[in-house]
């Protein structure tokens, strides 16, 4: 009976849609929605319930740092500027250590740079080795000359398979990607180098471009000559 009535044509239900009258409200509110809204609007009451009642047991000589420490502009609370949060000595050893992470990296990237230019090594420049055959007459000469011809030929680009010209293109293209790379890093590490010898005491001025001998993009500095001990 069960698959019989199962068989039978059942009526499409369709949901309510919202009088003529009142078309001006929108779509007309299901159950679903209304459920959203109202747990929406009940954790908002529970969250200013919550507030009022931390606000009614609030210890009078309550007192923390923040409360000298920051102030409500537009009622957003905001904390003063810390800019001098640090000494000078604190500068400059975070300053070191953000060089000497710098200065790793080009490191790393050049020996990345050194091992894979030893693996693209060109294919049109053959070996420089030399080695020696001997041969009892002109006859063999002829014969070891023909063989070792042979063997150094270099093949062509043209003639190397697909997978291999595909990795070859890779290689070459981080080849490039790399040594952009170590021109900023090199970049980045002479800022902060200067940056880092600026901070240091001693009387110091900017050269004019009439008293450069190289000209360069760069700021130059001169620094007074100090007798020392």
């Amino acid at each position: 009976m069960s698959s019989l009535r199962n068989s039978l044509p059942r009526r499409a239900h369709k949901e309510r849609a919202q009088p003529h009258s009142r078309r001006k409200f929108g779509l007309l509110e299901k159950h679903k929605d209304y459920v959203v809204r109202a747990r929406a609007f009940h954790q908002k009451e529970q969250a200013i319930q919550k507030l009022k009642e931390k606000a009614a047991f609030r210890n009078p000589d309550e007192f923390y740092f923040k409360m000298i420490n920051t102030k409500t502009s537009g009622g957003v609370h905001r904390q003063e500027s810390v800019a001098n949060k640090y000494t000078k000595e604190e500068l400059m050893l975070m300053k070191t250590q953000d060089i000497g992470y710098i200065l790793q990296k080009l490191q790393t990237e050049k020996k990345k740079i050194d091992r894979l230019c030893g693996m693209l090594h060109s294919l049109d420049n053959p070996s420089s080795s030399k080695r020696v055959f001997y041969a009892e007459d002109r006859e063999e000469a002829r014969e070891i000359r023909a063989k070792v011809s042979e063997q150094e030929k270099v093949p062509d680009v043209e003639d190397l398979p697909k997978n291999i010209k595909r990795k070859m293109g890779s290689s070459y293209r981080e080849l490039e990607a790399r040594q952009g790379r170590v021109r900023e890093l090199e970049k980045i590490y002479m800022d902060m180098a200067m940056q880092k010898e600026l901070q240091k005491k001693g009387r110091k001025r900017k050269l004019r471009e009439d008293e450069i001998v190289s000209p360069t993009s760069r700021p130059v500095y001169k620094w007074r000559q100090e007798r020392k001990r």
